[in-house]
């Protein structure tokens, strides 16, 4: 909201552009509809741009496709260059390691570091089995109705079939991650459950060290307690996101400074200049 009042009092005070730099983009995640839901991600687009802002600089969207909300121009920067660079110089025989996608759907993301690496991939399928709460919560109960209720409308629930619940299958790892260095990587790191679940499964299957590569450390909740004690070696995000106070709770946290991507964009954007150069060491799949 401060961002969104700063930008009016500029637009208000004739400036001529305002650009928004804004490295890890809120409710990103929110970016489809589930449900009776709203696209949250869809809202927060239009703000911006009543608010004044004429060019947004972000990093590594949950979605590409959220660029499309906007009506102003929006620069999607990589951090991929610099977790590759990470890989290459500060994990030891990275040779010997596998990359892993946390789940099918960041199998792409995978493929396209394995690729620049030369290395293999490997994909965790599968969710963590978790106790059923809808029955008890009731959010997708009907209403209750008097038994002597008379509805004036058809009772359209009738001629509806119920369809079973649908069952999460167990964690399981497709590809051979034993012996080998296990090298998970994702867009951003909010709860840390799932890739905890995923550790201990890889550990299982023989991998004998576990990394965790992400642009955006947001390290929900007690997330330096759950990866300190968990199998994972260590989590390696950028600083779009500050998380001074979960690094001193956990030694396992690394951090990559990626200030010099953002102040470059900022200086071509300035200076007119193409952001070309910027995306040239990046694939469709970062």
């Amino acid at each position: 909201m401060e961002l969104l009042i700063m930008a009016y009092a500029c637009k208000t005070s004739s400036a001529r552009s305002i650009v928004g730099v804004i490295p890890y983009l809120p409710y990103s995640k929110q970016c489809k509809m589930r449900k009776r839901g709203c696209i949250v991600t869809k809202l927060l687009a239009k703000m911006m741009c009543k608010s004044g802002l004429t060019h947004i600089i972000t990093m590594d969207l949950h979605q590409k496709e959220i660029q499309g909300f906007y009506e102003c121009p929006v620069d999607n920067l990589r951090a991929s260059p610099f977790l590759l660079q990470y890989i290459q110089e500060s994990i030891p025989d990275y040779r010997n390691s596998v990359i892993v996608a946390r789940n099918p759907g960041s199998a792409k993301k995978a493929t396209s570091y394995a690729e620049r690496l030369r290395l293999a991939i490997a994909v965790i399928h599968g969710e963590q089995k978790e106790a059923e709460s809808d029955e008890v919560d009731g959010r997708y109960s009907p209403p209750c109705i008097p038994s002597d209720h008379k509805s004036r409308t058809m009772d359209v629930s009738v001629g509806v079939p119920a369809h079973p619940a649908k069952e999460k299958p167990p964690i399981n790892v497709v590809g051979d991650v034993g012996g080998r260095i296990a090298i998970m990587v994702d867009d951003m790191i909010d709860d840390v459950q799932s890739f905890v679940a995923a550790a201990e499964v890889l550990k299982e299957c023989g991998a004998y060290k576990i990394y965790v590569l992400a642009t955006h450390g947001l390290l929900s909740s007690d997330a330096p307690r759950l990866i300190e004690d968990s199998p994972i070696d260590e989590v390696v995000v950028t600083n779009t996101v500050p998380h001074e106070l979960q690094k001193m709770q956990c030694n396992k946290i690394k951090t990559i400074d990626i200030s010099v991507l953002l102040s470059e964009a900022i200086r071509r954007i300035h200076n007119k200049e193409s952001m070309s150069y910027l995306f040239k060491n990046v694939t469709l799949e970062d």
